[in-house]
């Protein structure tokens, strides 16, 4: 019987390696972010176009290649990074596996320029397909510079499973915030489609995150300081007050390396205990230094996944450290109701010892001497005493008094008790709703009776509302006194930008569009001023996976997110006018029996129902 199992060739097994490593153009932009990084550089270029599907190009100064070595990183497992088994628990750099270039090789056009600092020329090569197309000798600056284009060429359909460019130039700008965080003093500049997006100078790691967010963010950090046997944790905690629903600012960094943790995000949750709202989410930038030999990063090709060698320890020492730096900067309440925080001594002052006070006098005052008296240039001072005003009935003189026309006229003395109809024709008005548990209202009705979900039909109410005004005529707004001041990160300024003419036609008024910022002066009639911040974060929280490409579709997303951030809540109470607008709004919209998000709205009880549920 002849053999079945043979090796595969290299540009097959290139091709299945690429379905692990390279996702999407981010995961190409992450890999040659992280290169240029372990080369040494101090000054790193990323060029984009098309968010990455035409070309993704990252220029560094780093240490370069030599002909040997630009050839050889081509291949499979080749790497600079270790050597053997036991450099796998001390690693130092951000790649070891040595599968990123050979997979991105597999399935783009790549283009390669490299040269070493001692060298005279560097190497130019094009590889097509794992295929090697040219190697030339050029002149070249020292560095590397790494050019992908036509991502997944040869893969029509990992292709076409991209997603807009919306969405895919989002997730390069994930990977880049993550490169660009862990390391402040390198020089990031980033160009997308010929326009300059960051622009990020070498600086305190305070300074860069203010930098990629907006100046809005500095106020909004408090710095983390924490250093044991363990682990020695630094970086900073947003206050309460600026948490977000969205889990947007959120960065743990192992060793300078992005990590994504939800055991450590737990430890965070419970640091910020009893001091956010209810489904809030705070933002943190935590950098985490452990010995390279206690966790292990080898789990997954992306590198995000690391296991601890003692997880229950770094959780409460985490927890412990923020707690410790929300209550130095009087973040969190503090239950001693007699203490002056007046009289508290700084933390950084708990350490020094006191000094003697140094007392200063002036030998050459005089108290008797003339110069030195107090109010002499009083003494010359003609006093005068006002004069007295006249009579105050003189302030009258001249106003006509009309005694005689106030004497003719008359008043109507009788109250008006008649009325438009008859006592004996009132009826008493009937209590027609009823509200169970603060969350259904029940509605009694020929044939017995409707138990309408309060949230859900009020989503249905808002939604047509919005979705009518978006479509067919301009909303009403109401102007503020006082316009709103409200910031945002880049992208998310990018993604109002884009829904700005439905926001418009919703209610909003903009004054001002900014960088970071925008102004607003007017809201939707039924969106409060305290409302405003949360129905845009929620918006914006609802289109992270980008923008519908059509109109209708997007108007629909805009709806449906502001028709759930404005819905009365699970819980509130109802007086009987509201709980039958309610139900009456309900029943006058086109398709009253579900939510805009495929729900029941309500349902019905018949009498024979209930009959049958006394039945014995």
């Amino acid at each position: 019987m002849s053999s079945i199992i043979q090796l595969l060739p290299d540009h097959v097994a290139n091709q299945i390696a690429a379905g692990e490593v390279v996702q999407r153009p981010a995961s190409v932009v992450k890999e040659l972010l992280e290169n240029a990084v372990d080369a040494g550089a101090n000054d790193i270029k990323l060029i984009l176009k098309d968010a990455g599907k035409s070309l993704v190009q990252v220029i560094d100064n780093g240490q370069g290649m030599s002909i040997t070595d630009a050839r050889l990183c081509f291949e499979r497992h080749a790497t600079s990074k270790i050597r053997q088994a036991e450099d796998l628990f001390s690693l130092h750099t951000k790649g070891f596996r040595g599968e990123a270039l050979a997979s991105i090789a597999a399935i783009a056009h790549v283009e390669m320029k490299t040269k070493q600092d001692q060298e005279e020329l560097g190497t130019h090569i094009v590889v097509e397909g794992s295929k090697f197309v040219s190697q030339d000798m050029a002149v070249l600056p020292k560095g590397t510079s790494f050019g992908v284009k036509n991502l997944f060429f040869n893969i029509p359909a990992r292709r076409n499973f991209l997603k807009s460019d919306t969405v895919e130039y989002r997730h390069i700008i994930d990977e880049f915030h993550r490169v660009a965080l862990a390391h402040p003093k390198i020089f990031f500049t980033f160009y997308h489609n010929g326009s300059e997006m960051f622009n990020l100078h070498p600086s305190s790691l305070r300074q860069r995150i203010v930098n990629i967010f907006s100046g809005k963010t500095n106020e909004k950090l408090v710095p983390v300081n924490e250093e044991t046997e363990i682990v020695s944790i630094q970086g900073f905690v947003c206050k309460p007050e600026f948490a977000k629903k969205n889990r947007g600012e959120q960065f743990f960094f192992v060793n300078d390396r992005f990590i994504k943790s939800g055991y450590l995000h737990h430890a965070v949750m419970a640091a910020y205990d009893g001091l956010l709202k209810d489904g809030a989410q705070p933002s943190y930038f935590l950098y985490l230094a452990v010995p390279p030999n206690t966790i292990d990063i080898n789990i997954h090709p992306t590198k995000t996944e690391i296991k601890f060698d003692d997880e229950s320890a770094l959780y409460a020492i985490l927890r412990a450290s923020i707690k410790h730096s929300l209550g130095q900067f009087n973040v969190a309440p503090v239950l001693d109701f007699e203490r002056d925080a007046n009289l508290d001594t700084p933390y950084h002052y708990k350490d020094l010892e006191g000094t003697t006070p140094t007392i200063q006098v002036d030998g050459s005052f005089n108290p008797f001497s003339e110069e030195d008296k107090p109010n002499r240039h009083f003494a010359n001072t003609n006093y005068r005493k006002p004069e007295s005003t006249t009579n105050w009935e003189s302030l009258y003189v001249g106003l006509k008094q009309d005694f005689d026309e106030v004497e003719t006229m008359t008043f109507e003395n009788e109250a008006v008790t008649s009325s438009l109809f008859n006592s004996e024709e009132v009826e008493q008005a009937i209590h027609k709703t009823h509200q169970i548990h603060k969350k259904y209202i029940v509605n009694p009705i020929k044939s017995g009776m409707i138990i309408v979900d309060q949230q859900r039909a009020h989503q249905r109410i808002l939604y047509e509302q919005f979705l009518t005004n978006i479509t067919v005529n301009l909303a009403s707004s109401q102007q503020l006194l006082f316009p709103l001041h409200l910031y945002f990160s880049n992208g998310e300024m990018q993604l109002i930008k884009e829904l700005k003419p439905s926001l418009t036609n919703t209610g909003f008024v903009f004054e001002e569009t900014n960088e970071d910022s925008v102004v607003i002066s007017g809201l939707p009639i039924n969106v409060s001023e305290s409302e405003a911040s949360l129905v845009l974060e929620q918006l914006l929280s609802d289109l992270q996976d980008g923008i519908p490409e059509s109109s209708f579709s997007q108007n629909d997303t805009i709806a449906k997110s502001m028709a759930r951030s404005l819905a009365v809540k699970t819980g509130t109470y109802l007086t009987e006018k509201e709980q039958e607008n309610l139900v009456n709004g309900l029943f006058a919209c086109k398709d009253p029996n579900v939510s805009p998000f495929q729900k029941p709205t309500f349902i019905t009880m018949r009498v024979e129902d209930l009959d049958k549920k006394f039945a014995l």
